[in-house]
Formats: C-alpha cells, sequence, structure tokens
C-alpha cells in the first residue's frame, strides 16, 4: 500500500490494522471465487455453447479439459518461473491475463478461438492458484491462519453456490457471451480492490527446482496427490455433464437444472463451513465417510430418474462430500511441505486439473460409446482405485 497516511494508521492502530488485514483476507476470497467461477461455468453453458457453434456437448466438454490441462501443466512452471516476483504486483499482472482471455472469449467467433481465449485464462490460473494459499496466510491477521484458508475455500465453494448458477442465468437472459463478459467486469474490480489493499509482499518460503527430490522422496504427499487425481476424475466423469444430465436423460427443466447446480454449491458451502470444526477431531474417518458418500452419490445417478427431491438430496450429499474430500486433501498438502509451500501446492493445483480435465474427457468417451447415462457408473469405478489407495494409506501409515 503506497498512501503514507494509512500505513501511519496502520502502525498506530493495531485494531484498524487487524481490520485491513482482514479485508485482505476477503478481497483474496473474492478473488478466488472469481477464478474457480470461469473454470467451471462452461459446466452450466455446454449446452448453449453447443448451440453456437452447432456441436454436441460432449465436443464441447473438450473446453473444460483442454482448461484443466493447461493448469496442470503450467501449474509448477509457472510458479517456478515467477518465484523471485513480489507477490502483489504479479496478482496485478496475473488479473490482466485474466480479463484478456475473458475478452477473447467474449469475442470468439469460433470454438477455436474461444479455446485461445480459455487458454490464455488458464494460465493465469495456474500461477495464481500456485501462490494463493500461502499469500493469504501471510495477509491476514496473526492468529487467523486457519480462518483465511478457510475464508479462501469458501471463496471457491461459493464459485458453484453463486457463481455456476448465476453464469447460467445470465447465459439464458443475455447469451453465454455476457456470462464470460460479466466475469471480466468482476476481475477487473477485483484487480482494483487487490491494488488497494494488499500491501508489497515479498517472494519466500515458495521453494525451487530443488524442493523437487524432497517432495518425490516424501510418500505420505505422493499419496495425497494419487488420492486427489482419482477422486477428481471420478468426481468429474460425472458432474461435467449434471446439465445435460438433468435435461436429456431425466427430461426435466432448465430452470430445475440451475437450482441442482446451485444446491451443489450450497452443500460446497456448508461443507466448508463444517470442516473446521470437525476434521481435526478425526481426520481419517472425516475423509473416509467423505470418500463413501461421493461413491454413494455416483452410483445412484443412473436411478435417479426424474425425481426432483431426490436430485436435491443428491447435489447436496455429493456436492459437500466433495468439497469435503477437497479440502482435507488441500490442508494435508500444506502439512506435509511447510518448507516448498508453493511448489507443493502449484503441484496439487496441477494434479487437481488433471483430475478435472481427465473426468472431463473420460465422461465424453463414456457418452460416445454407452450414452450420457453410463457416466455415473464409471466414475464410481474410478473412485474405488481412490478409496484402494486411500486404505494403503491408513495401513502404511501405521505401518510406519
Amino acid at each position: 500500500m503506497s498512501n503514507p497516511a494509512l500505513r501511519q494508521r496502520l502502525a498506530n492502530q493495531p485494531t484498524y490494522a487487524n481490520r485491513v488485514r482482514r479485508w485482505r483476507v476477503v478481497v483474496m476470497a473474492i478473488s478466488a471465487f472469481i477464478f474457480n467461477t470461469t473454470e467451471f461455468v462452461p459446466i452450466a453453458l455446454l449446452t448453449d455453447i453447443g448451440a453456437s457453434f452447432a456441436m454436441p456437448v460432449e465436443s464441447v466438454g473438450h473446453m473444460i479439459t483442454v482448461y484443466a490441462w493447461l493448469v496442470a501443466v503450467l501449474s509448477l512452471p509457472g510458479m517456478l518461473l515467477t518465484a523471485r516476483f513480489e507477490r502483489k504486483r504479479l496478482l496485478m499482472w496475473l488479473f490482466a491475463l485474466f480479463i484478456a482471455g475473458h475478452v477473447i472469449s467474449v469475442l470468439a467467433s469460433s470454438f477455436a478461438m474461444l479455446l485461445v481465449g480459455r487458454a490464455t485464462i488458464a494460465l493465469a490460473h495456474a500461477v495464481f492458484w500456485s501462490i494463493t494459499a500461502s499469500l493469504v496466510v501471510r495477509v491476514a491477521p496473526r492468529g487467523w491462519q486457519t480462518k483465511a484458508l478457510g475464508l479462501l475455500s469458501m471463496g471457491s465453494a461459493l464459485a458453484t453456490v453463486l457463481g455456476l448458477p448465476l453464469g447460467r442465468l445470465i447465459g439464458q437472459w443475455l447469451g453465454w457471451r455476457a456470462t464470460f463478459g460479466t466475469i471480466g467486469v468482476a476481475a477487473l474490480i477485483a484487480m482494483g480492490l487487490v491494488a488497494w489493499l494488499l500491501p508489497q509482499v515479498p517472494s519466500r518460503n515458495v521453494g525451487s527446482v530443488a524442493s523437487l527430490p524432497q517432495i518425490a522422496r516424501n510418500v505420505p504427499l505422493l499419496v495425497v496427490y494419487a488420492l486427489t487425481v482419482l477422486a477428481v476424475t471420478a468426481h468429474f466423469t460425472a458432474y461435467s455433464y449434471v446439465e445435460p444430465f438433468v435435461l436429456q436423460i431425466n427430461h426435466l427443466s432448465e430452470n430445475f437444472a440451475t437450482v441442482v447446480l446451485l444446491l451443489f454449491g450450497v452443500a460446497g458451502l456448508l461443507a466448508s463451513a463444517v470442516f473446521g470444526q470437525v476434521y481435526d477431531k478425526r481426520p481419517t474417518g472425516f475423509v473416509l465417510v467423505s470418500l463413501l458418500g461421493l461413491l454413494v452419490s455416483l452410483l445412484v445417478v443412473a436411478w435417479i430418474g426424474a425425481s426432483q427431491v431426490g436430485w436435491m438430496v443428491l447435489a447436496l450429499v455429493w456436492g459437500g462430500c466433495m468439497t469435503a474430500i477437497g479440502l482435507a486433501l488441500q490442508l494435508q498438502v500444506l502439512k506435509l511441505a511447510p518448507n516448498a509451500t508453493d511448489v507443493a501446492m502449484s503441484i496439487f493445483s496441477g494434479i487437481y486439473n488433471i483430475g478435472i480435465g481427465g473426468g472431463a474427457l473420460v465422461g465424453s468417451l463414456v457418452i460416445a460409446a454407452w450414452g450420457l447415462g453410463m457416466v455415473g457408473n464409471v466414475g464410481a469405478l474410478i473412485l474405488l482405485l481412490a478409496l484402494a489407495v486411500f486404505g494403503w494409506s491408513v495401513w502404511y501409515g501405521r505401518r510406519a
């Protein structure tokens, strides 16, 4: 923050300083909401985008895969290349790139041009999530580290609570291009808040290429990475196609499809709120119950039919379990790599996005081969592998 009077006030008034630091955390949570919304909003717009370019939904679904895999490939190199950058300035550049990608997406005259816009956004996204978890802890008030991570996760969860249904509503009223345009404007506002509230934050404890052998020898961390890619792939095999599933298989209304997406997000928000109170008491049981809940949800998809009540309950259970899994795994990464948090988190972000892209791709292949109705069953098969890895990790931990 470059205002000398404000710096003086922060120095002289600890209460005011803590209030400003809390607002910094809120701004980072808002930024997380915006970045996550743009990643997942195509899930709510697949049908409309497909209609614009005369493409089937399974082909349009490839934009989810391309985006996620670009984030996966770029996360670690992007973090290493920017490791010495002052964090506030880096955030400003990332927002500028993010906004430029949305301008390209809004103006896209072909699906290929839309992919170029999404690729530009993915580059900003990759570096953003590599630095954000450690950054929000550093700008938070003293003693607020856990709350700061919780708010950041809540911002991410709100992307599905508000971002997806709002994106879908805007798309229904004004077209899918308006959705991307709105996200770009929101990013511009967040960029202004970052410029106003965040201080200069020097790079530290980010790790380097030299950290990679240490991470490669960290068996518990590698298990977390393996569990991440399997659970996320299983989830997105079905979740990527929830909107067309509700519309085409269950023949429910477009408005109800929006309600389902909203309930996924509400569940994520509730899981984020409960996580801090429950996870530390029984971490192993928490993850096991969440994995089993996700397994049941994926199996139920094919049998739920046109029951609106059934879909609402399913969305709450499914969304809550997946959010809980993601939060638990992210916290474990931070605990298992305290001296190389940015490197470890960039790998986690990359692996998570491999799962997103892999799930969307597997789902599209399942649709092409066996039909839309099979995506949940195939996702459940993949999740059984995740449960096997989790069981082995518990056995290994007790043995060690």
